[in-house]
């Protein structure tokens, strides 16, 4: 049967090579000045090419009448229909417009096939390199904060594990991606947007509300995914920075980039290398950390080759390592201190992607494979009291290991049919299987996570543009996970209507479900009231289900200098037999939990995005998220408190700013604001600032930053070296109340993740 596909295979290549193909090149420019790296393709298709260092194209394609949309970064694309004779060399020159927004980039999250975003029926949120570079975000972590209804929060004192919530829902129900593929495992999720650098990441696509149609398990608040560099020319880019942390801790980052394209642009590769050291930080002078001291590299590399006009391949390779140590500032073995947690990380990660268009560029054809690889060596641990448990410990310290692995293959079909009931319809069909193995064990707490899960789904997607104002997006995914009896059902369907060219409305539904199987955080060991807490798995756990619905308004409007627009969502999530832990008391080594399945929950609120550009001069991006979290039924978070139907760890308002002034092209200043209002919190007893267990609220916090920089141009060296530097949390808006010692509640952190921190650094890129 493999002989057989492959056979046919070579052979559509072949008939697909015989066929004499038309030409249209040209030339796209903004002004006076060429565009490098824009993109030139065939709508509904990826039949397409990228302009060379002078702004020219070269595109074969079949005759007859095709639409070419061309696009780059920071321009509007536009769209034309032409038609083209047999053996004809038509020349077609573009001429584009900034894009200050970036509302015009061709997204492809929320539908799996390329779209501009003003054309998606689901609403697609943007962090490009751009604001990653002005928020002087070091990491994945950072760079998130900046989007609305997203909101990266720290929840270990100790080792400083992150998790992003979506629309007010926990890290287990966003599903997050690498070049759209699920290798973040639940472990690889602890520490994970951490360690992808900065410098790894072109730009994100955000999908807010389900997103299981077509992604399946944990994409119920929904979607991230990380687009990692792609070549486009020829270039270099090295940046050294000095962070330092409440005049106290260095933090030293030094990120390179390399990208080699042939000349005819028909291959490329694109590299990255990142390094950082910083040491440990205390804010309450106890000689316990509240920032881990890291030890990060990372490296990687992304390739593509067209063999032919209608075919690619893309290969990612990437490998990180971490180290990190939190606790006692001692420098000495992790179990000979009063309390610590270390972590040695080394992760792997690579995906292939082969794509071969036919039928006319109506139809293409997907295959992928991707998969990661997490070797962790980890200690958690405290230092005993008494005699009797001293020597226990020290014949049997709690070092523990874990080994991760997730693998993915699909493949994936798309048909666009141009005469779909005088409409146009892209159908996509495909099946993707996800294995993932996590096995994690600390023989000292007796504990042991040894989990493999499966995952079979198929999926179906129309993509109907009924009229070119009205787009109906309708599809069901199937999932077969090893740990449910029978398939799990989710459909999903989007509405969209143009109103002219400056309005569009959006309406979506979708449901979605969360196995019965341990996610991030129930793999987190926490410290608390002088033990370690841990999470373990009701037998009688089952699947949660989600229903959400979301409505949108998006408008923009632009006059010869100004541009200004808004875009305002409504949400509501409904969870069916929503997990919960439940406290199951205290064991020798300290507090236990399990996860239980409560009546439901739900998730509804509110988010408005505004954004004004004046002159290309100054420009102002700015949401706000205001929502409320609660169970059905109130739960119990400790046996000495009553229950509560409070989600905890949710702020009903939280939101960001940010303001780019750039007069011209040397000098750039960006100012940014992270704000994060009020929320119910636990703090359990065990420190000595604490006796018994307490519900409380937590402060507002707002996080203000700035970064200013200037670019010198050394035309002999063709380099622009530019020199920066900012501070950021000026106002150094930060937690006050840490517990100190070594029985301290480690999940009693919040707010900004980390104090006051001013920076310096250089940059050196190519012309």
């Amino acid at each position: 049967m493999n002989k057989i596909i492959f056979i046919l295979i070579v052979l559509l290549t072949q008939l697909i090579q015989a066929n004499d193909n038309e030409v249209i090149k040209g030339i796209v420019r903004s002004g006076s000045e060429i565009i490098l790296g824009a993109s030139i393709y065939v709508k509904n298709t990826k039949i397409g090419t990228s302009t060379d260092a002078n702004g020219a194209y070269s595109l074969e394609i079949v005759d007859g009448e095709v639409t070419l949309i061309v696009s780059a970064i920071g321009y509007k694309s536009k769209e034309i229909k032409i038609k083209i004779e047999k053996h004809e060399v038509k020349t077609l020159n573009f001429e584009l417009d900034e894009d200050v927004f970036g509302l015009d980039q061709v997204v492809v999250t929320g539908t799996k096939t390329f779209k501009r975003r003003t054309d998606s029926p689901v609403i697609v949120g943007i962090i490009d390199s751009n604001m990653i570079s002005n928020v002087q975000a070091c990491n994945l972590s950072e760079g998130l904060k900046f989007q609305p209804g997203l909101r990266v929060e720290t929840d270990c004192q100790t080792c400083n594990y992150t998790q992003l919530r979506m629309n007010g829902l926990a890290g287990g129900y966003s599903q997050i991606l690498i070049n759209g593929r699920p290798v973040f495992s639940p472990l690889t999720g602890l520490y994970g947007l951490e360690q992808v650098p900065a410098n790894m990441i072109e730009r994100i696509e955000v999908v807010r509300g389900g997103g299981s149609a077509l992604y399946g398990s944990s994409a119920i608040g929904g979607t991230v995914n990380v687009i990692t560099k792609i070549p486009k020319e020829s270039g270099f880019n090295l940046e050294y920075t000095y962070q330092n942390i409440d005049k106290s801790t260095s933090d030293n980052i030094f990120n390179g980039n390399g990208t080699i394209l042939t000349h005819n642009g028909n291959a490329g590769a694109s590299f990255f290398v990142s390094k950082r050291e910083r040491d440990y930080y205390d804010n309450n002078v106890d000689n316990f950390s509240e920032l881990p001291k890291l030890k990060n590299n990372s490296f990687g590399v992304n390739l593509f080759f067209l063999p032919t006009e209608n075919q690619k391949i893309e290969l990612s390779l990437s490998s990180m390592n971490e180290y990190r140590f939190g606790g006692e500032m001692k420098d000495v073995a992790p179990h000979l201190t009063l309390q610590s947690e270390e972590r040695t990380h080394n992760v792997f990660v690579g995906g292939l992607d082969y794509q071969i268009n036919f039928n006319n560029d109506n139809s293409s054809f997907i295959s992928y494979f991707s998969g990661q690889k997490t070797d962790r060596d980890h200690y958690t641990g405290i230092f005993p009291d008494s005699d009797e448990d001293i020597q226990k410990h020290l014949e049997n310290p709690p070092y523990g290991t874990s080994e991760v692995k997730t693998v993915q293959g699909g493949i994936q079909l798309n048909h666009r049919i141009e005469d779909f009931l005088k409409g146009v319809n892209v159908i996509t069909t495909g099946a993707e299987y996800v294995k993932d193995e996590v096995y994690d064990e600390i023989e000292a707490y007796n504990y042991l996570i040894d989990q493999k899960t499966t995952n079979l789904g198929v999926f179906i997607q129309s993509d109907w543009e009924i009229t070119p104002s009205i787009n109906l997006l309708t599809g069901v995914r199937a999932d077969k996970h090893n740990l449910l009896d029978k398939f799990i059902f989710n459909p999903r369907a989007s509405l969209l209507y143009k109103m002219k060219e400056s309005t569009q409305f959006r309406l979506t539904w979708g449901t979605g479900f969360r196995a019965p199987q341990a996610f991030d955080a129930d793999l987190h060991i926490a410290f608390a009231g002088g033990g370690v807490s841990r999470i373990s798995l009701s037998p009688d756990l089952k699947q949660e289900r989600s229903s959400s619905i979301s409505a949108s308004i998006n408008y923009d409007k632009a006059s010869e200098k100004f541009i200004a627009g808004f875009t305002l969502e409504g949400f509501y999530t409904y969870l069916k037999d929503a997990f919960y832990q439940h406290p199951l008391g205290e064991d020798d080594l300290g507090e236990l939990f399990e996860k239980r399945n409560g009546d439901g929950a739900v998730v509804k609120g509110a988010t408005i995005e505004l954004r004004v550009n004046y002159n290309k001069i100054l420009q102002l991006e700015t949401g706000l998220t205001i929502q409320s979290s609660e169970y059905d039924t109130a739960i119990s978070y400790s046996d000495e408190l009553a229950p509560t139907p409070k989600f905890l760890r949710a702020p009903d308002v939280y939101g960001f700013a940010t303001l780019s002034i750039t007069p011209n092209k040397k000098f750039n200043t960006s100012i940014n604001l992270v704000y994060t209002g009020s929320m119910d919190l636990i703090h359990l007893a065990g420190s000595p600032e604490q006796l018994n267990d307490v519900y409380l609220k937590s402060p507002t916090f707002a996080e203000l930053s700035f970064k200013t920089g200037y670019t010198f141009n050394l035309k002999q060296l063709d380099t622009n070296f530019e020199l920066f530097g900012g501070v950021k949390n000026v106002l150094n808006s930060y937690q006050d109340d840490f517990d100190s010692g070594k029985n301290r509640d480690s999940n009693y952190i919040y707010g900004p993740a980390a104090p006051r921190t001013l920076f310096i650094g250089v940059k050196l890129s190519s012309l």
